[in-house]
């Protein structure tokens, strides 16, 4: 049951950390806490655009360590779907 705990403490860093940098590289004017995980990164979701997509790619590259292949927008369809990305390949928190 340890292991469980572990995972999902874990996915909450990242979660965490994810949102601080994304508010920070993206110069959002709102709290971690006001991006609901389930929300979409472009379109109505956060409402971002390509530049701003360029600047998450860069944002998971440098703080943990995860490349995202050009072109491949499926680890950034959803917040959730991008941290899922950044465990699943094995991301940290540099």
């Amino acid at each position: 049951m340890a292991g469980n705990f572990d995972i999902i403490k874990r996915r909450a860093k990242i979660s965490q950390r994810l949102k601080e940098n994304l508010i920070e590289s993206l110069d959002m004017d709102i709290e971690p806490c006001d991006i609901d995980e389930n929300v979409s990164l472009v379109g109505s979701g956060l409402g971002l655009d390509s530049l701003d997509i360029l600047e998450i790619v860069s944002c998971v590259e440098t703080v943990f360590g995860v490349k995202i292949p050009e072109g491949d927008m499926l680890p950034l369809r959803s917040f959730n779907t991008l941290v899922d990305y950044i465990i699943a390949n094995d991301g940290g928190i540099a």
